[in-house]
């Protein structure tokens, strides 16, 4: 029988589990929970998974992560079947709340920008050093970002928005451009990590720093799909401004690592922010 999440929290402090407080996962299946021991003196996130292979990548990407010095939360307990596990309480603080002046105002202040930028940096260094000695087949449900995934995310925007919208097109000319525009993307040889799902509520601020979180569906990939999803989140409202200076902050930082190209690094870029629009 796999072990409660009480069982991993006694198992990882020593300490009774107490309270238990459901916390919102968004755009996830698995539940989350905030555990705090009777005596109030230890808290930590409880994660019930709802897929094994899922739970083993992210558990596979968190261990590697934190040998490499990266800024993600520690995992300290899990279940012998790998659904549930136990991990570091990195706080109530994300990305996405600490930027909500900004994007009510649409002025992002000074504290702001900075922290966007810090961010952007952050995101450079993940994508290159996580890579290193990193085997992608752990991850799921794919190791690289290939044709079939570029085609899945077309084809969803034909069928659930032009065919939904009953706009006239011509299928075979679209399809045309869907090859043209994927053999484009993977134009570029990458061997970096690709977060996929890289975005302000999967940022998460403990004492002045950003930590990932969420980095269960990477796999190797393009450094440009991480920044066309972080820059173009809808709701996070990035004026262009604060965008170009995100990006400005991305490509010196990434520069640390290898050589950039700046005029087509931004001519790519806006190939997949149009993508990731579609």
């Amino acid at each position: 029988m796999a072990q409660s999440l009480s069982q991993l929290f006694f198992e990882a402090t020593g300490k009774k589990a107490g309270e238990q407080v459901a916390l919102t996962a968004s755009g996830s299946n698995r539940r989350y929970y905030r555990i705090i021991s009777e005596d109030g003196d230890a808290s930590l996130i409880g994660v019930q998974g709802t897929s094994r292979d899922e739970n083993h990548a992210f558990l596979y990407m968190a261990e590697q992560f934190l040998e490499k010095g990266l800024d993600v939360p520690k995992v300290l307990a899990v279940s012998d079947d790998e659904m549930n596990y136990v991990q570091e309480d990195l706080g109530n603080v994300l990305l996405f709340d600490y930027i909500a002046e900004g994007r009510k105002t649409g002025v992002f202040s000074a504290p702001e920008k900075e922290m966007l930028r810090k961010t952007m940096r952050g995101l450079a260094k993940f994508q290159v050093l996580a890579a290193e000695q990193f085997d992608f087949n752990q991850c799921y449900p794919q190791p690289e970002f290939n044709l079939r995934s570029i085609l899945w995310d077309l084809n969803y925007f034909k069928y659930c928005f032009l065919k939904a919208t009953g706009l006239e097109f011509e299928e075979e000319r679209l399809e045309d451009d869907f090859d043209q525009l994927a053999s484009i993307l993977l134009y570029d040889d990458f061997d970096t990590f690709m977060y996929r799902d890289f975005q302000s509520r999967n940022v998460m601020l403990k004492d002045g720093e950003p930590y990932f979180i969420d980095f269960q569906g990477g796999r190797r990939g393009p450094v440009y799909y991480d920044i066309a999803s972080f820059v173009g989140q809808a709701r996070a409202k990035y004026t262009a401004e604060a965008v170009d200076a995100m990006v400005d902050a991305y490509m010196d930082a990434l520069a640390c690592y290898r050589s950039v190209d700046r005029a087509h690094f931004v001519k790519m870029l806006q190939l997949f922010r149009v993508f990731r629009l579609l």
